[in-house]
This record gives structure tokens, C-alpha cells and sequence, in this order.
């Protein structure tokens, strides 16, 4: 580079952000949002921001392994440091070719997120991000690097570090200063360290050995033994403590073969195939139990018609309402905590907020139900897909040790959305009716995530990713593991768009239909998340509607019914048949078939809403393949000679019969004693149980009588469904700012290139605002409006300063066009549009220096 080059390098993060052109500024902006949110005044408080550690965390969590690894080694690499430097710490002495292949991608995502800045031969890290990734006592770095000789030797008495030189075989030298620099060059220079550690004990070379890979510091007595004295006396070990020594980075570096790392990782691990099935098993597999999930949440909230749960003073579902619904459903208590948490993402279950707070289904419900079998299973899964609710951490402890419970607060977790649409687009990227190793797909997370796994195999993302193909099988998104056809369909806007085709280590598709290999040999930085549009996401879900729709069962309008009193559905049956017959049988056992037994209780449920016995045998007949079996004709009949033969009604209680003798036989029964009957006419009896209580007595005791009103009419007793007001679905708890748009994107570049014009833009000095930049221009109302019109004349761009009626002041670049009625019309370059601003609200203006005018 000559020495014009070198003079026009940026100073700072804020030059090398005014160098870049508006296209790599938005992708900054895309890739940390943070930065937008608000939009920056210029491009010197833009750089102020990037600069924080809350932003600088944010965006590191988002780098890849080996984009971190790079950012870690450049923090150890002196500063500033040229691109070889760099390079050699991450390729070592025998310049790995896959780190030479990755290395331009990795060091250009560090640029375009401002993580990096200055030409190849001056790479800076950013301040803050250097405090987080060098090396020091209180923060080890991941490369078990430590402190640099100069850094290790600060505070050592000059005569300590002359003897140090004579020991290694060095001159000494005047000053510290340059005998540290001496013993720093022969620390760098490999032939002569070799020379060096050729002459060391066997002994000494084993305690770099243990030192070399990390942590770099041991501990020593007062009387080192002759091992340790032999390297303390050369300065290969340095004192930083008492008792304790530290190993220079340049001497570990040197025994490294100048890698930074133990184990660089330029490729991303691939994801493994656990099992590859045919692809039509693995869309009927997953369509299958699509429409098993429509029945469980059907049966869920069915379950809950008339009123669900109670809800907790704190928020949720009880321990025991969870067992409750387990049993109900039929399976393990954190399945069942899904089932309730996908109702309630959905928009299908809410509190109903009444004194006595119970859960219920909503309104939209109703609606739900009335959809097409594919349009409910599409709502569930964008619910899922979307959502930030996760039922894995049910049973879990919050921060201030209290349990987490179902439907209650603290299970959003803002990193689920995204996790779930990586998991589900990498098992997309392997061959069709493959499904993945959970293992391989955790690595795989890891990798692309680095900072946020390096906890451990069980943090966050590795338990999300293990939830995600759990609950992709459940919904049916996913068969025997492997991603069905409409399951891609869900995902393939998202994966196919312009802006996140290209993944970590992903090659891109020049189609959707392009089948290429998650382990491709170049590395590419992955970008954020893109959060998709209503558009996109109905437009994903009805194509995956579309795909399933030929695969779920038709439903049946028939029952096969058998002598043992049970009917057999063969399948699943349409809405109004199986609801008349959840009220006229019960279910006795699920499966492909569903088994109804009637019953006397169940063929009096059907009595009690309102059907009558003529009712009751012409359904069975038009619904039945079979037919009617006399024992279940013989059921029906009995049963309705004897329904409401008894009447109840309140006096508190009464029950009427125009038989006396059955009253005889009533009040004679030692059972109904509990009840304390007593005759008032030949015909009546009066209890002092409520008329509940006694309907209940009597039915236990044998007998069917019917509940009847004030007037003596008999009572249907149709089940009430139970409906919350109108609710939404909860909202999603985002991962930090969102993503901006386009058109904001745009907007913000304009206002910040702007602003920064007027920041950095030579004034003409005047006597109210002498030239200092960032300062408002103050005149007087006469002299504003005197240069105002001048202007407009002229043609010429004016600085100004301008308070808004909120108060707050702001500076802007402006082209008057036109001055009347105490307003001024002028170009505004910080909003790029034509604007008014009322003279009252200008605190002053300046003219632009004549060559920047």
C-alpha cells in the first residue's frame, strides 16, 4: 500500500462507516437491528452504538465458530494487525487450506457487522469486543493464550529483565523498553527459538507441554525446582503473582506452530441421516398423525366445554389439572402440557376472566372447527412455527425458584422461532425421507451459534433443537423423522428467499427443488434470521394445506354396529354424526377404529337433550352399515318408557309421579333416606335435598326421572359450551429489535447520511456560531429570515437548527424554495423531502463553507 493509501485510512470506526456505500450500511443495519432502534443521528453516533457492549455481546452470539475463532484471534494478534498475521494465527505453520478457503468469508462478515474495521494491512477490533475476547487473569480467552511479554513484564524491575536477556543468550540493552523488545523478537523468531528450547531439559519442555494448550498459568513455590528455574531464568515462564507464573503468548504461539487455536473448525459438521425411508411412507406417516393432532386438541377442548381448569392465582395450570388432562388424552403429562400450549398459541383456549377464572375455548374455536381438516392443521403449525411459548421448560424453575406451570408466565423463549425454522431447514437440505441425528443437528447449532453453546451439550439451543423434532413429529410437519413434502412447503419461502438462501456452510439452491449437501466445502457467514411476512406465511400455508389435503382420511357419514352394544367408526367420522353420537355412546377405546359402547346413562344423556326414542332409532338407522341389533333397540325402548315417568322440580325439591305406588316404593328404599323424603299428596313427595342432588339420588338408585321447570314442562338438558370473550393469541416475544424492512432501511440511511452532512459539513463562521461543528447555529429572527430568502434566490444549501414541538433539537441541511407566511418550504437532505418548517422554530443558520456549498 503507498504512503497515500496509509494517509486516507480511517481513523476510526466512524471514518471507516462514512467510507462505506449505502448498500453495506443497510446490511450492518440488517444484521444488527439493534444499531436502527432508534434510527442513529449520523454515522459518529452510529459507530457510538456499535461500540456497546450490549450490542457488541448481541452481535458476537451471532457469529459462526470459526467467524468467532477469527475474532478471537485477531484479539490476540498485536493491534493493529495486517491480514497475514491474522491468517497465520488461524492457519498455523502448515496453512491448512480449508482455513485458507474460509478465512475471506469469515474476516468480510466481521467488517459488514462492524466488528472489524481498517484496511488489510491495519484490521482493528473493535474497542469493546477486544475486552471481551483478549485474554486476561479474570477472562480467560477460548485460546488458552495469556498475557504478551510486554504485558507480562510490565512492573518487573529493569535488573530482573537484564538478567532474563543474559540467561537467553541476548545483549543487554540500556532501557526496558527495548530489552523487552529484544526478548519479544526472540520469542517471534522460530529458528532461533528452536535453537533455544533445544538447549531446555527434557524436564522443562514437559511444563510447557502442560501450559501450551491453556490455561497458561501454574503455580510455583518460593524455591522453584530446577525444571522451572531453568525456564523462569530464560523468560519462557514469566512471574505475574507471587506463586504464581504465566506462560508468553509469544513462546506458546511458537510451541503452537503459531495457531491460536487447539482445533480450528472452518466447515461446519454435517448433519447426519440417522434413517432414509421412502418418501410416500413419510408423507402418510406425518399426515397421520397431523389428523391425530386435530383430534387430540379436539378432545381437549371438548374436554373442557363447559369449563376447563381453574386457574392459578398466579398464572397457569395446577400440577393436578395437567395429570387431569394427561388422562383425559392419554398420554405423558409433558405431552399433554404441548397439546394445551399449541391450543392456547393458536388462539383456541384462553382464561375466561370471570371471578371464578377457569379456562375455555375462545370463539375462534368455533370458527377453527369450522375449516377444512387441512386449514385447522395449518393454523396449529404457523401457531407453532411462530410462536415463542415452549412447553419443554414446564416443570422447570424460573429465576426466583418458582415452578413453571402450563398456560402460566415465564415459558416464552425469544430464540424458539428460530431454532425451530434452522432445524426444519436443515433436515430440508438432506436427501428427501432421510431424517437427522439429533446429535448432529445439535453440533450444528452449536457451530453456527458458537458463543451462545459454548456452555455445554445441554444449554438453551441444544434443548429447543431436541423439542423442535419431537414436537415437528407430533404436529405431523415431520414423518418417521424426515421432513414430509408439506412439511417443506412450510419452510420453503423462508429457505428459498433472496436474503437467506445462503446458510452456514450451505451451498445455494438455484431452485427449490435443488437437493444439495449441508457439508460443502466453502464456508459462508450466516446471516440473521429473516422474520417472514403475513404474505409469505399464508402463502406457505396454503401450499402445505394444498400438499396435505389428498392425505388426510375423508371423513365417514357410518358406524358398524354390533350385538355387544358398541359401535365401531372405521375411521374418522363427519362433525354432526360424531357429535350426536358422543352424546348417545361412550368411548370405549381409540386407535384407527373408534369403539362406542351404549349405555343406560349414555341412551339417558341423549334423553336429556332433548332426543326422543323414535329420534334415536332413525339415526341409528340411517348411520349404521349394519343393522340395528335387537339388544340395542331393546336398550333405547327401555330406557324411554321409564324417562320422565318421575318429575322433579324445586319446592326446595319435589318429585311427582301420577303411579303412588312407585312413590311407595321410593320412599321404602333405605337409600333414599340420605334424600328425606315425605309424602304431601298421593302423588307428590318433598325432599329437602336441592333438585340436583335429588335427580342424582334417584338415577343412582335405579330409577330415570327427568328434571322439569316452573310450568311442569320437562327440561333438555343440552351440555353448555363454555366460551371465553373474544381473544388473540398471545404475541410472540421477539429476539431483539426486528429485523428492518426495506423501505425502513432506506429511510434510515437517508436520514443518517444526512445528518451526518450536517455534522461534518464546513460551515462559514458567524458571530453566533463560530465554525464549531455539532454545535446549533444561533441568529437572530431577522438575520434567519433575511438568509432564508437570499437562498431561495440563490440556490444555495443552508445549514440550520431546528427545535420540534416536543422540544427536541436537531440539525439539518436544507435548499429553501420558498418563504412566505412566517413558514419556510426547503428540500430537507436529512428526511430526503420537500418539508415546511414554521422561522419561529429555527434557532439559527449557517451557510455551507463555498466548497462544499
Amino acid at each position: 500500500m503507498s504512503s497515500d493509501e496509509k494517509q486516507v485510512a480511517p481513523r476510526s470506526l466512524a471514518e471507516a462507516l462514512r467510507a462505506k456505500d449505502d448498500g453495506s450500511l443497510a446490511a450492518l443495519l440488517r444484521a444488527r437491528p439493534d444499531l436502527i432502534t432508534p434510527v442513529p443521528t449520523d454515522l459518529t453516533q452510529l459507530a457510538t452504538r456499535a461500540g456497546t457492549r450490549a450490542s457488541v455481546i448481541r452481535a458476537l452470539e451471532r457469529l459462526d465458530r470459526f467467524t468467532l475463532q477469527t475474532a478471537e484471534a485477531l484479539a490476540v494478534a498485536p493491534e493493529p494487525a495486517d491480514r497475514e498475521t491474522l491468517l497465520a494465527l488461524l492457519a498455523g505453520d502448515e496453512n491448512d487450506p480449508a482455513v485458507v478457503g474460509a478465512f475471506p468469508h469469515a474476516l468480510a462478515a466481521l467488517r459488514e457487522q462492524a466488528l472489524v474495521w481498517g484496511p488489510d494491512d491495519r484490521l482493528r477490533l473493535v474497542r469493546t469486543a477486544r475486552e471481551l475476547l483478549a485474554p486476561s487473569p479474570q477472562h480467560p480467552s477460548p485460546t488458552g493464550l495469556g498475557p504478551t511479554v510486554a504485558e507480562a513484564t510490565a512492573g518487573m524491575s529493569p535488573g530482573r529483565i537484564q538478567e532474563i536477556l543474559t540467561a537467553a543468550g541476548l545483549p543487554t540493552t540500556h532501557d526496558a523498553v527495548s530489552a523487552v523488545a529484544s526478548l519479544t523478537a526472540l520469542f517471534t523468531d522460530r529458528a532461533r527459538m528452536a535453537d533455544l528450547l533445544a538447549a531446555a531439559p527434557p524436564d522443562s519442555l514437559d511444563v510447557l507441554s502442560r501450559l501450551v494448550w491453556g490455561p497458561p498459568y501454574g503455580q510455583v513455590t518460593a524455591e522453584p525446582a530446577a525444571r522451572l528455574r531453568w525456564l523462569l531464568d530464560r523468560g519462557l515462564l514469566l512471574p505475574t503473582a507471587p506463586g504464581t507464573v504465566v506462560l508468553p503468548r509469544e513462546v506458546a504461539l511458537h510451541l503452537r506452530a503459531g495457531r491460536a487455536h487447539r482445533s480450528t473448525e472452518p466447515l461446519p459438521p454435517a448433519v447426519e441421516p440417522a434413517a432414509t425411508h421412502r418418501p410416500q411412507v413419510v408423507d402418510t406417516t406425518a399426515a397421520g398423525q397431523a389428523y391425530t393432532s386435530l383430534a387430540t386438541i379436539e378432545e381437549l377442548l371438548k374436554d373442557w366445554d363447559e369449563g376447563g381448569p381453574t386457574v392459578l392465582r398466579a398464572g397457569g395450570l395446577s400440577v393436578r389439572d395437567l395429570k387431569r388432562t394427561a388422562v383425559a388424552l392419554d398420554v405423558p403429562e409433558p405431552v399433554a402440557a404441548f397439546w394445551v400450549e399449541l391450543a392456547y398459541a393458536a388462539g383456541l383456549l384462553a382464561s375466561d376472566g370471570e371471578a371464578d377464572e377457569r379456562y375455555a375455548a375462545t370463539p375462534a374455536y368455533d370458527e377453527w372447527l369450522e375449516l377444512p381438516a387441512a386449514g385447522r392443521w395449518t393454523r396449529l403449525a404457523t401457531a407453532w412455527l411462530s410462536g415463542t411459548r415452549t412447553a419443554g421448560v414446564i416443570g422447570g424453575r424460573d429465576t426466583k425458584e418458582r415452578t413453571l406451570a402450563a398456560l402460566g408466565p415465564g415459558l416464552d423463549r425469544s430464540a424458539a422461532p428460530e431454532v425451530r425454522h434452522r432445524v426444519l431447514t436443515l433436515l430440508a437440505a438432506l436427501p428427501e425421507g432421510a431424517s437427522a441425528s439429533p446429535d448432529s443437528v445439535v453440533a450444528r447449532l452449536h457451530w453456527e451459534r458458537a458463543l451462545r453453546g459454548a456452555a455445554s451439550s445441554d444449554d438453551l439451543r441444544a434443548r429447543l433443537a431436541r423439542w423442535t423434532l419431537s414436537e415437528a413429529e407430533s404436529l405431523g410437519i415431520t414423518g418417521r423423522g424426515a421432513l414430509s413434502a408439506h412439511g417443506r412447503a412450510l419452510i420453503e419461502a423462508e429457505s428459498s428467499a433472496p436474503a437467506r438462501e445462503t446458510d452456514s456452510g450451505a451451498e445455494q439452491a438455484s431452485g427449490p427443488g435443488d437437493k444439495l449437501p449441508v457439508h460443502h466445502h466453502r464456508h459462508h457467514p450466516a446471516p440473521p434470521p429473516q422474520p417472514r411476512s403475513p404474505a409469505e406465511l399464508a402463502s406457505a400455508a396454503a401450499r402445505a394445506g394444498k400438499l396435505l389435503a389428498p392425505l388426510l382420511p375423508e371423513p365417514l357419514d357410518h358406524v358398524l354396529l354390533q350385538a355387544d352394544l358398541t359401535a365401531v367408526a372405521p375411521g374418522p367420522l363427519q362433525r354432526p354424526l360424531a357429535d350426536t353420537l358422543d352424546v348417545l355412546a361412550d368411548v370405549e377405546s381409540k386407535g384407527g377404529a373408534t369403539v362406542y359402547r351404549f349405555t343406560p346413562g349414555s341412551v339417558r344423556r341423549a334423553l336429556d337433550a332433548g332426543r326422543s326414542a323414535s329420534d334415536l332409532h332413525a339415526f341409528l338407522s340411517e348411520h349404521s352399515r349394519t343393522p340395528v341389533p335387537q339388544p340395542l333397540t331393546y336398550l333405547i325402548d327401555d330406557v324411554a318408557r321409564r324417562h320422565g315417568h318421575l318429575r322433579i322440580g324445586s319446592a326446595s325439591a319435589y318429585v311427582r309421579c301420577d303411579d303412588d305406588a312407585l312413590l311407595n316404593e321410593i320412599i321404602a328404599d333405605k337409600r333414599s333416606q340420605g334424600l328425606r323424603l315425605r309424602r304431601l299428596a298421593p302423588t307428590v313427595l318433598a325432599a329437602q335435598a336441592d333438585p340436583a342432588a335429588l335427580l342424582e339420588g334417584l338415577r343412582s338408585m335405579g330409577f330415570a326421572p327427568a328434571a322439569e321447570s316452573a310450568e311442569g314442562d320437562v327440561l333438555i338438558t343440552r351440555a353448555h359450551a363454555h366460551r371465553t370473550p373474544p381473544r388473540t393469541a398471545p404475541e410472540p416475544v421477539p429476539d431483539g429489535p426486528p429485523s428492518p424492512d426495506t423501505t425502513l432501511l432506506g429511510a434510515a440511511i437517508r436520514a443518517i447520511r444526512a445528518g451526518d452532512l450536517a455534522s461534518t459539513t464546513p460551515h462559514k463562521p458567524t458571530a453566533a456560531a463560530p465554525g464549531r461543528n455539532g454545535t446549533l447555529p444561533r441568529t437572530t429572527s431577522a438575520e434567519t429570515l433575511a438568509t432564508m430568502q437570499a437562498a431561495v434566490l440563490t440556490g444555495d444549501t443552508l445549514w440550520i437548527g431546528y427545535v420540534n414541538a416536543e422540544g427536541s433539537a436537531s440539525q439539518r441541511v436544507i435548499a429553501p424554495i420558498k418563504v412566505e407566511g412566517g413558514f419556510v418550504t426547503a428540500y430537507d437532505h436529512t428526511a430526503d423531502e420537500v418539508r415546511t418548517y414554521p422561522l419561529h422554530r429555527v434557532t439559527g443558520v449557517a451557510e455551507l463553507a463555498d466548497e462544499q456549498a
